[in-house]
């Protein structure tokens, strides 16, 4: 059984999603053994509860220093003793040392396909902001590891969106949840219940 810890910061549609794939069977194996949230207002914590999932916030402001909340913001990982952090829609940098403890064993869907509209300050609706700007005609979403770099850790699952010429950032944003991060995420969570996914010199191998 793959226990998996499930971090966010907002509505948790995400969460939602691995909630109901592994209702309905396809995350085959796999338990929710925590959901943590940087923020107390996160209806995604309403959604832990609704499931039954034990649920734990702390946020980075009730610390005096960043490296206090850094070891409680593991020490709390560690107590869940999770096999896979995922991370759905969490907007906490993840400290190194995080990284380090849970090496290739932290995943992150990010609303673009990588490398474009990622890295710093692309998260949420900016990225869907700054693809309409740039006109592309194509967008979607990635799962990759996480590493010590922002967005650029081995990617292992993409899905592509088509952009319409009336799309807004919002209507985009939707879209690009519910004809990808909601069916990749999931996806991705079961290949590796199952066994399927290796990293090889930085590179994702699905056997």
């Amino acid at each position: 059984m793959l226990r998996i810890a499930v971090c966010v910061s907002g509505g948790g549609t995400n969460l939602q999603a691995i909630i109901d794939a592994i209702k309905d069977g396809n995350i085959k194996n796999t338990e929710i053994v925590l959901v943590y949230s940087n923020n107390p207002n996160a209806y995604a914590l309403e959604r832990a509860k609704n499931a039954g999932i034990p649920s734990k916030c702390i946020s980075p402001k009730s610390f005096e220093t960043r490296e206090l909340f850094n070891e409680a913001f593991l020490n709390t990982l560690e107590e869940a003793n999770p096999d896979l952090i995922v991370l759905a829609g969490c907007l906490v940098v993840i400290p190194k040392k995080v990284v380090s403890k849970f090496k290739n064993r932290i995943i992150n869907i990010h609303p673009s396909l990588i490398p474009s509209f990622c890295g710093t300050g692309f998260y949420g609706i900016h990225v869907h902001e700054k693809a309409l700007e740039r006109g592309v005609r194509v967008t979607g979403a990635t799962v990759h590891f996480v590493d010590e770099g922002t967005d650029t850790g081995p990617i292992i699952l993409q899905k592509a969106v088509m952009i319409k010429q009336d799309d807004t950032p919002k209507i985009l944003q939707q879209r690009v949840m519910e004809e990808a991060e909601w069916k990749i995420l999931p996806e991705a969570i079961n290949l590796i219940a199952q066994g399927k996914v290796r990293v090889e010199d930085r590179k994702v191998y699905i056997d």
